[in-house]
């Protein structure tokens, strides 16, 4: 397939894509007293205005109309903030002068967000979501270059039906791809295996390839205000059954079990997790490790407990795909392998 390719050329402001901004706060959004210290700072404080006013290069790249929509540090999300930025989306989506959304986050968590998105928003206009690993007051910040790349990939033709993409240093991810691989670099963004779709640079958009599993219009999924409690648990050497048994006494209607190498599990905590399944708690097998898929092990312990593979999803992507497959209805090992399977 030839990649597909649009270069931003100049354009008067009438003919410039019109591109929404809402932000949320983040590392995008810090700022600290000293510009060499980019680890000590207030995640969340600048607004969006001076977000946008500080990469005049927008004017030559889009219309823009902004929103703060929150001001938070991304590790305090909560779920009830995916249901009101899909919301958002869905109603500047449906307006005709809006081509694009972008959305501004935290890098801590911005890959469940994207992924939420991924599933639930219904449109195919571009969404795509940027973030910074170091505040707007450090030196050689990457928030300005990353909020210019996201805007021009949003106001481009080829990220249409492309689903959730997050636009980060210069690269272009799909939303079910992405994971956050370090603690401080500005390349941290990566989609392990995969690869990124492509690339935005001075304008340039380039995909190489396109989203293959089904995504935002062609999913049964939404945003509700009820999002069915699932917790992650993790294996390790000498694990207990604790956490297990304390998320299922709390009502966990689901557990994402984070397992070592290929999803494999304790004993300790696959008896409690087959214990879990038999009280009707779904149970879904991930992995600790950072790349690679967890395959279904047939008769023990997927078939012989009711557990679920992940497949190629982190735990936490995991939890959100079954967070919004419990809302959906599906609760059955089998149907909620499909799911797996299919999204």
């Amino acid at each position: 397939m030839a990649p597909m390719t649009t270069t931003q050329s100049p354009a008067s402001p009438a003919a410039l894509p019109r591109i929404a901004v809402l932000a949320t706060g983040g590392t995008i959004a810090g700022s600290a007293a000293d510009a060499a210290n980019t680890s000590g700072y207030q995640a969340g404080v600048v607004g969006v205005d001076r977000l946008l006013a500080a990469v005049p290069a927008l004017s030559q790249v889009a219309r823009i109309e902004a929103e703060q929509v929150a001001s938070i540090d991304s590790k305090d999300l909560d779920v009830a903030l995916w249901t009101t930025l899909a919301a958002r989306i869905m109603a500047l989506a449906a307006r005709e002068d809006i081509d694009g959304i972008v959305v501004t986050h935290g890098t801590d968590t911005l890959e469940e967000t994207a992924y939420a998105l991924h599933l639930t928003v219904k449109t195919d206009k571009p969404v795509v979501m940027t973030a910074a690993m170091r505040p707007s007051s450090a030196l050689s910040a990457d928030g300005p270059l990353n909020l210019l790349g996201a805007i021009t990939v949003a106001g481009s033709p080829a990220a249409r039906g492309q689903g959730v993409l997050v636009a980060f240093n210069n690269r272009i991810h799909s939303a079910r791809d992405i994971v956050k691989t370090s603690t401080y670099a500005v390349d941290a963004f990566q989609s392990p295996e995969i690869g990124a779709l492509g690339w935005v640079q001075d304008g340039r958009v380039e995909f190489q390839r396109t989203v293959v599993r089904p995504h935002t219009v062609a999913t049964p999924f939404v945003a509700s205000e009820a999002w069915p409690l699932v917790e992650i648990v993790v294996s390790y050497a000498g694990a207990s059954r604790a956490a297990v048994d304390a998320f299922v006494a709390g009502g966990a209607r689901g557990i994402v079990v984070a397992g070592t190498g290929n999803g494999s599990i304790h004993a300790s905590v696959q008896t409690a997790l087959s214990e879990a399944r038999a009280r009707g708690v779904a149970v879904v097998r991930a992995s600790r490790v950072g790349s690679g898929h967890v395959m279904r092990n047939g008769a023990a312990p997927d078939d012989a407990c009711g557990f679920v593979s992940a497949g190629t999803l982190n735990p936490y992507k995991a939890r959100v795909l079954l967070m919004l497959a419990l809302a959906a209805g599906e609760s059955e090992p089998a149907a909620l392998q499909r799911v797996f399977d299919t999204y």
